[in-house]
């Protein structure tokens, strides 16, 4: 059985640039829908939801940041931002809005398809069940401020009862490194690696924001402890009771 052709979503204002990426990325093998303004891009996923998005922030009418914000409640697929700008505040303020990734302009179209290949991938690696937690029917138990969680690598699901919280592709890869070393701390480097095992090229401090916005879904009062613990200079341990 065939699997089924993934959809890319371009937002770029650029026609050159946009045209140049489909073309590469239909060649790839992927179905890819264009746009040059958000609020058509915000229709066309409505209409058929896409897999992955490549987002430029600096548009006309509705801003790339304001794009995310008002798409990622309604999908888990990962965001890409391709963008010319570089400063930190920005890198930031587009993970903090729901992106996955950030690849900075001038890039490589080989740059391109490594990230969306990672993006789409879940990670490969061993299921090992949280120490103090313990294997569910169908996945690990985990014990956070609010009440019990089940996490199901196999099916990329986190539950309390009856409520699925859903998971952004790059949360579920961050989830799933720190439920594979229970107890154990893990340093940026070493999520980062986990998360783009095909190359990550920006700060590795990205992974405070990917961290934080899995902690506000896992534990509504973060403050008074929880599933995930920070380990002052040296990085992020799971914590299972």
């Amino acid at each position: 059985m065939h699997e089924a052709v993934k959809r890319v979503l371009i937002l770029e204002d650029d026609y050159g640039l946009r045209t140049s990426l489909r073309l590469f990325l239909e060649q790839e093998g992927y179905a890819v829908g264009e746009a040059d303004d958000a609020e058509v891009a915000l229709e066309l996923d409505a209409a058929e939801p896409f897999d992955v998005m490549l987002v430029d922030l600096m548009l006309g009418g509705i801003d790339g940041f304001t794009f995310i914000r008002s798409v990622r409640p309604r999908t888990t697929a990962p965001i890409i931002v391709i963008s010319a700008r570089d400063g930190a505040r920005d890198v930031v303020t587009a993970l903090e809005a729901g992106a996955d990734d950030y690849v900075r302009k001038p890039f490589d179209v080989a740059e391109v398809r490594a990230r969306i290949r990672a993006a789409l991938r879940r990670p490969d690696l061993p299921l090992v069940p949280a120490a103090g937690g313990y294997p569910a029917a169908n996945g690990i138990v985990l014990d956070s401020t609010d009440g019990p969680l089940v996490f199901d690598p196999d099916a990329a699901t986190l539950r309390r009862g009856a409520e699925d919280l859903h998971l952004t592709s790059t949360e579920f890869k961050l989830l799933l490194a720190l439920t594979n070393s229970p107890g154990r701390v893990m340093t940026r480097e070493n999520l980062v690696h986990q998360m783009w095992p095909e190359g990550h090229h920006g700060d590795v401090r990205v992974v405070d924001v990917h961290v934080s916005r899995l902690r506000n879904k896992v534990d509504k009062d973060a403050a008074a402890g929880g599933v995930i613990s920070t380990v002052r200079g040296l990085g992020y341990r799971l914590d299972p009771r």
